[in-house]
C-alpha cells in the first residue's frame, strides 16, 4: 500500500488577465460591454490582449502520509492557487494530482458556510459538503462547538458572527471531523492570540495522529513549529522542497534585503523615508563591536518620537531592540531635511548565525512597524569560551554575561559547595 497521500506532477495553473471568455447573458452584462467598448473608442484605444498570467507552473512534489507540510513564499507566489486545486475548487490547466484521503480544507473565512443559517446548521451543512456522515457530526458536535467558543450563539444566523467567530467554527468543523487531510491557509492570522495557539495545538495533534497537514503562513516560527517538510513556491516554480530547516533558511535569505543604500528609500512614517541603513562591518565575530548608520528623509514637517531597531531570528523571533531616542527629546524635521543618526554596539552578544534587521518608527502619535530591511551576518566569536558547544537547534541567541554559579548538592545529608 502507497504511503503517499499527494502526488503532484507538473502542475500548472493558467489565468487570461483582463479577458473574459465567458459569454454576456444578461442585458447589465450586455449594457457593461457597451460602454466599457464605447469608452476604450472614446480615448482612440484599442483592446488589446494581454499574455497569459502563469499562476503555477510545472510544480511538483510529494507529500508522504501522516507528515505536516509548510507551503511558504512571498505574496502572490501561488501558494493559494495550489491549496485551491488540492481542495478541488478550481481545476489545473496543465498537470495532474492525486490524493489519497478525505480533505478538510479552510481557505477562507466562512468557506462552505450559508450566512442565513445559524452555526449549528453549518456544522451540519459543511460536514455533510467534507464528506461526514450525519453520525459523525452528532458524535462531534459538542467538541466543535466547546473548541470554537460560539456556545451561546449555536443557534444564531452567522452572517451577525464576527469574522473571529466565522474562523473559529470553520476551523473547529475542518479540524474536529477527521479529515485524512487537513489544509489550512494563513486564514488563521484573523484569530487572537489565544485562539491561534489552539488551532496550532490542534494541528500539531492532527498530524501526530498519522493525517497528513498542508500549512500555508508567512510566519516562519509558526511552521518551524508544526512542520516537518516544507515547499518553497516563487512566481509559481518550486524553488526548494524539503526538510523544514533548510527550506525556510533558503526562502529567508530569498526574502532578505541587502540594505537600502543606493535605492529610492522605504517610508518608514507618514512624511519621513528611510534612505539607508548600514553596518560597518555587516559581518563580524559574536562578541565584537560593529557601527550602525541610518539615513532618513523628511517629506514634510514631522515629529520623530519614537525610535527602534529591531533583531530577529530566522524564524522571526525578535530577541533585541535598541532604543535610539535622544534623551533631549523628540526629533523634529521640517519638510526637505535629512536625518542620520549613528551609533556604535561595543559588544553584539550574540550567536553565530543570520539576523533580519527591522525598524519601528513613531512619529507625529502613530507607530510602525517595518522588518527585513537588512540581514546581519554574526560569526564564531574570535576566543570561544571554554564550555562544550550547544546543538543548532538550540532555542536560544543571547549569550548573557554573569557570574559563577554557586552549585549546591545535597547527598546523604551532607552539603557540597
Amino acid at each position: 500500500m502507497s504511503d503517499v497521500a499527494i502526488r503532484v506532477e507538473g502542475l500548472g495553473k493558467e489565468y487570461h488577465l483582463g479577458a473574459q471568455k465567458q459569454r454576456y447573458h444578461t442585458l447589465g452584462d450586455q449594457i457593461r460591454k457597451i460602454t466599457s467598448i464605447r469608452n476604450l473608442l472614446r480615448r482612440g484605444k484599442r483592446a488589446e490582449s494581454r499574455p497569459p498570467f502563469w499562476a503555477l507552473k510545472d510544480v511538483s512534489f510529494e507529500v508522504k502520509k501522516g507528515e505536516a507540510v509548510g507551503i511558504i513564499g512571498r505574496n502572490g507566489a501561488g501558494k493559494s492557487t495550489l491549496l485551491k486545486i488540492l481542495s478541488r475548487i478550481t481545476e489545473p490547466t496543465t498537470g495532474e494530482v492525486d490524493i489519497h484521503g478525505r480533505v478538510g480544507s479552510l481557505l477562507e473565512v466562512g468557506t462552505g458556510f450559508h450566512p442565513e443559517l445559524t452555526g449549528r446548521e453549518n456544522i451540519y451543512l459543511n460536514g455533510a459538503i467534507l464528506g461526514m456522515r450525519r453520525s459523525e457530526i452528532v458524535r462531534k458536535f459538542d467538541e466543535i462547538v466547546a473548541f470554537a467558543e460560539v456556545d451561546k450563539f449555536v443557534d444564531t444566523p452567522v452572517k451577525h458572527y464576527s469574522s473571529g467567530m466565522y474562523t473559529r467554527l470553520a476551523f473547529s468543523v475542518a479540524a474536529h471531523l477527521e479529515p485524512e487531510i487537513l489544509i489550512v491557509d494563513e486564514v488563521l492570522a484573523v484569530g487572537d492570540a489565544q485562539f491561534q495557539k489552539k488551532c496550532m495545538g490542534k494541528m500539531g495533534e492532527v498530524a501526530g495522529s498519522g493525517r497528513t497537514v498542508l500549512f500555508v503562513s508567512h510566519n516562519m516560527a509558526a511552521i518551524q513549529a508544526l512542520c516537518t517538510t516544507a515547499v518553497h513556491l516563487r512566481s509559481g516554480h518550486v524553488i526548494h522542497s524539503g526538510a523544514a530547516g533548510p527550506v525556510i533558511s533558503d526562502y529567508l535569505k530569498d526574502t532578505s534585503g541587502q540594505g537600502l543604500v543606493g535605492m529610492e528609500g522605504m517610508r518608514v512614517a507618514d512624511g519621513l523615508q528611510l534612505t539607508e541603513i548600514a553596518f560597518a562591518p555587516r559581518g563580524f565575530p559574536s562578541g565584537s563591536a560593529t557601527n550602525l548608520t541610518l539615513r532618513f528623509r523628511a517629506d514634510s514637517n514631522i515629529t520623530i518620537t519614537g525610535l527602534c531597531v529591531l533583531m530577529f531570528s530566522t524564524q522571526d523571533v525578535r530577541v533585541a531592540v535598541a532604543d535610539l531616542r535622544s534623551p533631549d527629546g523628540p526629533y523634529r524635521l521640517k519638510s526637505g531635511e535629512t536625518f542620520s543618526i549613528n551609533t556604535r554596539f561595543p559588544r553584539v552578544p550574540f550567536v553565530e548565525g543570520e539576523y533580519k534587521i527591522g525598524l519601528y518608527c513613531e512619529a507625529n502619535g502613530a507607530g510602525q512597524n517595518h522588518l527585513d530591511l537588512t540581514t546581519l551576518e554574526i560569526g564564531p566569536p574570535e576566543q570561544p569560551p571554554p564550555v562544550i558547544a550547544y546543538p543548532p537547534s538550540y532555542p536560544g541567541f543571547v549569550e548573557i554575561e554573569h557570574s559563577s554559579p554557586m552549585v549546591t548538592i545535597n547527598s546523604n545529608s551532607q552539603e557540597k559547595s
